[in-house]
C-alpha cells in the first residue's frame, strides 16, 4: 500500500523545501513515528544554513539527504514569494518540538532522549518535561563533548548510550551545522525513529535564553530580538549571509527564464 504523504514542497535555490503548513508537517511526523521504519530526520533551514552548505560539501548533503527541510528562517519564507512559491509561513525547530510532544503526552506510550548542551540545561529539561509532558519518557540525556569533531570513541560512546535505550525520538542540540552533519553521518547506526537536530530549542525550552516572544516570532522579527541579545554570536548570518541569500534568490528570479 502507498501511503499518502501530508506535505509538498518546492525548490528553494536546489534545496526542497517543505511548503505545506505547520498542521500538516506534524501530521506527516506522527505518521511516520505510527508506521516505523528506518529512522527519518528533518533539518531546519535559514538563509545563513543555506549559505554555509555552499561550501560545507557535507552540510549540503546533510540538509539534502533529509526526509524533509522546513522554512525555519523568514528569509526562507521571502524568498518563496520572490520566487513565485507557496511558503507563506516560518516553522520553526521551536514549533515542532512543541506541537510533537504536546500530542504523543497525550498518547502515554513515546519515549524521548536529549542529545548536546550542557549537564546544567539538560537537568533543567528534565525538570520542564516531567511538569509539560508527563506521559513521554526521558529515557536519557547525554551532554557530549564541547568540540568541533569528535573522536571514533567519542562518538561510539554517544551511540551506545543512546541506543541503550531505545527511545522514539531522539532530541539533538548541538547547534547547526555540527549537529545536522552528526545526524547524517549517523543516521544508520541510531536504533530511532525520528531525529530532531534543534539547536537553540534545548536553551530556550531550559530557559538559559528567552526566546522573543508572540509578536517578534508573528511579524518574521525573531532575528532582530535574538541580534541585539546576542550581537557577538549572530551578526555575521544577519548582515552577511542573509544578504548574500537574497540577492542570489532574486539573481535566480531575473535569469532563470533567460
Amino acid at each position: 500500500m502507498i501511503r499518502k504523504y501530508s506535505i509538498s514542497f518546492e525548490n528553494i535555490l536546489s534545496f526542497r523545501v517543505v511548503n505545506s503548513s505547520i498542521s500538516n508537517c506534524i501530521e506527516e511526523i506522527l505518521s511516520r513515528l505510527k508506521h516505523g521504519g528506518d529512522p527519518f530526520y528533518f533539518v531546519c533551514a535559514n538563509p545563513h544554513s543555506i549559505e554555509v552548505a555552499r561550501k560545507d560539501s557535507l552540510f549540503r548533503k546533510a540538509i539534502e539527504n533529509a526526509d524533509f527541510v522546513v522554512p525555519d528562517g523568514i528569509g526562507i519564507v521571502l524568498a518563496s514569494h520572490v520566487l513565485g512559491g507557496k511558503i507563506r509561513q516560518r516553522i520553526t525547530g521551536s514549533d515542532i518540538f512543541w506541537e510533537v510532544n504536546k500530542i504523543l503526552n497525550k498518547q502515554h506510550k513515546y519515549s524521548c532522549f536529549f542529545l548536546g548542551a550542557t549537564e546544567n540545561t539538560l537537568l533543567k529539561i528534565r525538570e520542564r518535561m516531567s511538569i509539560d509532558f508527563p506521559n513521554i519518557k526521558v529515557v536519557g540525556m547525554f551532554s557530549p563533548p564541547f568540540k568541533e569533531v569528535f573522536t571514533h570513541e567519542e562518538n561510539y560512546s554517544m551511540l551506545e548510550v543512546v541506543n541503550r535505550t531505545n527511545p522514539d525520538i531522539l532530541w539533538v542540540g548541538m547547534t547547526a551545522p555540527k549537529q545536522e552533519k552528526w545526524v547524517y553521518m549517523n543516521r544508520d547506526a541510531l536504533d530511532v525513529k525520528l531525529i530532531g537536530p534543534v539547536g537553540a530549542v534545548f536553551d530556550f525550552y531550559a530557559g538559559i535564553v528567552k526566546r522573543p516572544g508572540p509578536w517578534f516570532q508573528e511579524h518574521g522579527l525573531e532575528w532582530f530580538s535574538r541580534l541585539l541579545r546576542q550581537p557577538h554570536r549572530l551578526w555575521r548570518r544577519n548582515f552577511f549571509s542573509n544578504p548574500k541569500f537574497l540577492l542570489r534568490v532574486v539573481h535566480y528570479r531575473l535569469t532563470r527564464n533567460l
